[in-house]
């Protein structure tokens, strides 16, 4: 009986403790999370960052995967939008504008939002994201110039 009861006190003090702990952990990550917002605002504030669009598209898809369960469905769909990117990236590098690949890449990122769980926040972050893919689509001609 005395075992029993000190193994219940035993894990509710670790379990008191994880508490604490993720409190912790969750105000860090809000903290990182808020300076990488207004990182991400400031440089979005003039026109040079259209020469950079793909680059800041990626950093912000790796933002929310840093802020993601590693395992699952979730993880599944970043790297897939990742991928898409990877090969995006290497047709515009060799001067290649592929729309269907461009596509693909908005297609797995509209995933990614419709889909993971993440913050409101990072939701918001992605869905800017997209629609400066689709602008681009739109008028890629001179983007960045």
């Amino acid at each position: 009986m005395n075992h029993a009861i000190r193994s219940g006190l035993t894990a509710a003090a670790f379990l008191v403790f994880m508490g604490t702990a993720g409190a912790q952990d969750r105000d860090r990550n809000d903290r990182d999370h808020d300076w990488y917002h207004q990182d991400r605002d400031d440089r979005y504030r003039d026109d040079r960052w259209k020469s950079r669009l793909f680059w800041h598209v990626r950093e912000d898809v790796e933002h929310v995967q840093t802020a993601t369960f590693p395992f699952g469905r979730d993880q599944y769909r970043l790297a897939r939008t990742k991928q898409e990117l990877n090969e995006l990236q290497e047709k515009l590098g060799r001067g290649v504008y592929d729309e269907r690949e461009l596509d693909e890449v908005i297609g797995a990122m509209q995933k990614v939002v419709a889909d993971n769980r993440m913050s409101a926040r990072d939701r918001d972050v992605l869905n800017d994201d997209l629609r400066r893919l689709r602008e681009y689509r739109e008028h890629h001609e001179g983007w960045g110039r």
